[in-house]
């Protein structure tokens, strides 16, 4: 195999992200080349700056650039909610709705027993560790909706229930502003178990 050029060490570093291909990885290396040089030692300080300065918060397991991220250093939020999600960009998305005041725990991930990642992969006894902390009312399990983040749900459900901890799941049903007959089947059905 001939040593790749830096032309296609560029292309190869940016398949590597979500998404990108091959032609969308070419569009991006030749787009900096030719339109925006600047950009790349920018690119390249931000990337090795997040690289070495950024890790993962000591309580809650979010990025963070201190050992206690802003949110679990917040005195002023509730201690009585714990909000489980699966990654810091979970995270991220909940605190954008301004809706939720509690703390969180992030799991890195999710349970797959068919790619290897058990409950010890994604820290469940941490997160129970976390969940018996005197104060904590209720765990609000908000991972996602697919067969691997259910699974997820209801093994630390259990769990949590074995211990005498309250836990909630997150809420599913049709999307605002959406019309009835353009939503999936899946999620109708749903909304309807889950009325209130």
């Amino acid at each position: 195999m001939p040593l790749l050029n830096a032309l296609d060490t560029l292309i190869e570093a940016l398949k590597r992200l979500p998404g990108v291909g091959q032609k969308s990885a070419q569009r991006m290396a030749y787009h900096l080349l030719q339109h925006d040089r600047t950009a790349m030692p920018r690119l390249a300080d931000a990337l090795t700056a997040a690289s070495e300065g950024i890790r993962h918060c000591e309580r809650c397991h979010t990025f963070s650039e201190a050992p206690i991220c802003g949110v679990c250093a917040d005195t002023e939020r509730d201690g009585r909610l714990l909000c489980v999600v699966e990654t810091p960009a979970d995270q991220a998305a909940l605190e954008r709705t301004g809706s939720y005041r509690g703390y969180y725990f992030v799991l890195l991930g999710r349970l797959s027993p068919l790619d290897g990642v058990s409950t010890r992969e994604i820290g469940a006894a941490e997160l129970l560790v976390r969940a018996s902390e005197a104060g904590v009312g209720e765990v609000i399990l908000a991972t996602s909706f697919t067969a691997e983040g259910e699974a997820t749900a209801h093994v630390l459900a259990e769990a949590l229930r074995v211990r005498g901890i309250k836990s909630t799941r997150l809420a599913r049903g049709v999307p605002v502003g959406s019309e009835l007959e353009y939503v999936d089947l899946g999620t109708i059905a749903h909304a309807l178990t889950d009325r209130r």
